[in-house]
């Protein structure tokens, strides 16, 4: 209570002064001094204690029914191991339950839950800058994870995301990933979904051998996106939120995962999995990122799809300095394939620059800069001989298996 009404209920009941007096010198209403006495006289010295303000009722509070549906539906989803914040529950609540309540009700009621832990040292997401294809297939993101079995055996997952809509295009399973599996799956996401504008994945050798010193030329992923006119996008090195969005992708998977009661054992058992999951993400769980908090299927197929541009391909074009082998032979790595090109045994140990144009190569001494050899490449055969009845050209080229270029012999 305040000093002056501690001033008001002495002057009335130590002095005897008159309530009118009293209210007429301390200048306040005569009934907040009956209010006072009346107060003091019924309770004593706890009468000078300050009382809650709180109203007695509160007509517009959430009702109480609904905060238990909020903390019901953030146990739910948490159990299920996907996101469970106010906006995925604002979503579920006004689309299953058919109740609206605002994202700022939701986070107090969870707070005063206790089922909030704050993380204060998180970077806030005001200093990131966000960038989003504009349509759908105009980008698509890719990237593998790391997966251990209930047997202990490791596996690793491939994904491929539309970068527009966050709409999960194939998601497999893998003991190992290898370029031709990102190959296979990449046409497989086609076949469904369209060829997308562009691609962007790390520098990983299954997606680019940029970083194989050279020696390799494009590996059959990018051959394929030189083909379809795709446009191929890499992250720098040390920057993996440029690829931020599978790779958020790949975290809620993987806490999904995680929280499935019956660990899968084999490849089979995990793909079965993430087929289940690809529906819940794709078409039974909104995005927090997307517009209106809508699923991703229905992103992905609100807007006309990009499509490749229509310039001719550029080509591959690469200068690579060598050595004639001793049996008059160099070897040349195009598209993931081995070939061995004879240039004769009289040239053996001989320095050599090669200057590639796609299937168009020439081999020149790089002490005279005389042309040893002019041909275009016959992928069709792993020997380019010099005449056409040579017996090895009836040999195939072996395909690539690893996910970079093999070592010049």
């Amino acid at each position: 209570m305040s000093t002056k009404a501690r001033l008001v209920i002495t002057a009335v009941i130590v002095e005897g002064r008159s309530q009118a007096d009293v209210a007429r010198d301390y200048r306040v209403s005569k009934g907040w001094v009956s209010k006072l006495v009346a107060r003091y006289r019924a309770e004593g010295d706890s009468a000078f204690e300050p009382r809650s303000r709180r109203p007695h009722s509160s007509p517009n509070a959430t009702p109480a029914t609904t905060i238990e549906l909020i903390t019901s539906e953030r146990q739910r989803l948490i159990a299920q191991g996907v996101d469970a914040g106010p906006d995925t529950i604002r979503w579920h609540l006004e689309h299953a339950h058919h109740v609206k309540v605002s994202y700022s009700t939701i986070a107090r009621a969870l707070t005063r839950a206790g089922l909030v832990t704050p993380t204060p040292s998180k970077r806030p997401k005001s200093s990131y800058i966000r960038f989003q294809a504009e349509q759908p297939n105009e980008c698509w993101q890719s990237d593998f994870t790391h997966y251990r079995l209930a047997t202990g055996v490791d596996t690793e997952i491939l994904s491929w995301l539309d970068d527009h809509a966050r709409f999960a295009l194939k998601v497999t399973a893998h003991l190992r990933v290898t370029g031709t599996n990102v190959l296979h799956t990449f046409r497989q996401a086609c076949a469904d979904h369209g060829i997308p504008a562009s691609t962007l994945t790390d520098n990983g050798l299954v997606y680019t051998a940029r970083f194989a010193g050279g020696r390799g030329g494009r590996n059959a992923f990018e051959t394929e996106l030189a083909h379809l006119r795709v446009h191929q996008k890499n992250s720098r090195p040390n920057h993996p939120t440029t690829c931020g969005k599978v790779e958020r992708f790949q975290q809620t998977m993987k806490n999904w995962l995680r929280n499935q009661p019956d660990q899968p054992s084999t490849i089979a058992e995990l793909q079965h999995l993430l087929d289940i999951f690809i529906v819940i993400y794709n078409e039974q769980r909104p995005h927090r990122s997307l517009e209106h908090r809508s699923t991703p299927a229905v992103a992905y197929q609100a807007r006309p799809k990009a499509t490749p541009s229509q310039r001719d391909p550029d080509p591959h074009r690469r200068i690579r300095r060598d050595r004639v082998g001793a049996t008059g032979k160099v070897t040349l790595r195009h598209n993931s394939h081995l070939y061995k090109i004879a240039i004769g045994r009289t040239h053996a140990r001989t320095p050599i620059i090669m200057l590639i144009h796609d299937l168009d190569i020439r081999i020149i001494h790089a002490a005279t800069g005389e042309i040893l050899r002019h041909l275009t490449l016959d992928t069709t055969h792993t020997y380019q001989g010099l005449n056409t009845t040579n017996p090895e050209n009836k040999q195939q080229p072996e395909p690539n298996r690893g996910s970079g270029p093999f070592p010049i012999s």
